[in-house]
């Protein structure tokens, strides 16, 4: 069973019990999907192009995770706390699905900006705007309680990026970009694996220019050797060959290089992944 809940979550309605069994003939493959005003459905099956998915005017695509029918989907907020429901309950992506904020009760200003699914040993990588970051099990971010549960302490002005999964701890390089254009590579390996907290820095922003606002980070990724990398900026997008990537390795916690220029306003970072198993 799931442990309790942590003496700050204090709401007692209890939307997740735990028992996510049934009939192995029922389990299925489940595509999650949310978009970026917070509303979820998951659709049969993995071969299903997300982004191409229609939205409600206004709304669009903000994150998708594929896993199975019997497992629990977590949902990441920006201030950094985690939400579960059971994936066979979530609506069919045939509809424009439902509002998380009809199961879920979040802080005010605070929006969903990730989704997880998979077993509870899969490892992601989670971080904030501000550029601190940790590995967190996703069975450590199970919650019961409709209010979730703290995952990400991101302070008053930082905010929390996508959760990433992670493919091999030795093997996987963090890729962080800041809102000026600063990319850094590093390794994944030096970060902690915590249940919660504000994890250790990946990459240096002056401090004077994070608390003005000035500078945060936008996105981060995950890579391995060998892979192409895709940075997205508005209508634009540059292809960089895994030799240009690793002209930005540094040690964690360096400033990273600056990207060219008319690719420093990154919107995501999109890495061509190897097949499972090759080397």
């Amino acid at each position: 069973p799931p442990p309790p809940p942590s003496i700050h979550d204090t709401a007692p309605t209890e939307i997740y019990t735990g028992d996510t069994s049934s009939a192995a003939s029922d389990v299925y493959k489940r595509q999650v999907v949310l978009s970026k005003k917070g509303w979820v459905r998951a659709a049969r099956g993995h071969d299903i192009d997300t982004r191409k998915l229609n939205f409600k005017s206004g709304d669009e695509f903000q994150a998708s995770a594929a896993g199975k029918s019997n497992q629990l989907a977590v949902f990441l907020d920006s201030s950094g706390r985690a939400y579960t429901l059971p994936a066979h309950k979530l609506p069919s992506a045939r509809g424009q699905g439902d509002p998380l904020s009809s199961h879920f009760t979040i802080p005010a200003g605070a929006a969903f900006v990730s989704v997880m699914i998979g077993d509870p040993d899969q490892l992601y990588l989670v971080g904030s705007s501000f550029g601190y970051g940790f590995v967190a099990r996703l069975g450590d971010m199970h919650a019961r309680t409709k209010t979730g549960k703290a995952l990400l302490n991101v302070g008053k002005q930082a905010r929390a990026l996508p959760a990433v999964a992670v493919r091999n701890l030795e093997q996987d390089y963090i890729i962080a970009v800041t809102t000026e254009g600063h990319m850094l590579v590093t390794e994944l390996s030096e970060l902690p694996q915590m249940a919660r907290g504000k994890g250790n820095k990946i990459i240096n922003i002056p401090t004077a220019r994070l608390k003005a606002g000035d500078e945060t980070v936008t996105a981060m990724s995950l890579i391995q050797d060998g892979e192409k990398l895709t940075v997205h900026s508005g209508k634009k997008y540059k292809v960089m060959k895994p030799n240009e990537v690793d002209s930005y390795y540094g040690e964690r916690g360096r400033r990273g290089l600056k990207l060219p220029r008319g690719y420093r306003s990154v919107d995501r970072l999109e890495v061509a992944q190897k097949p499972a198993g090759d080397e």
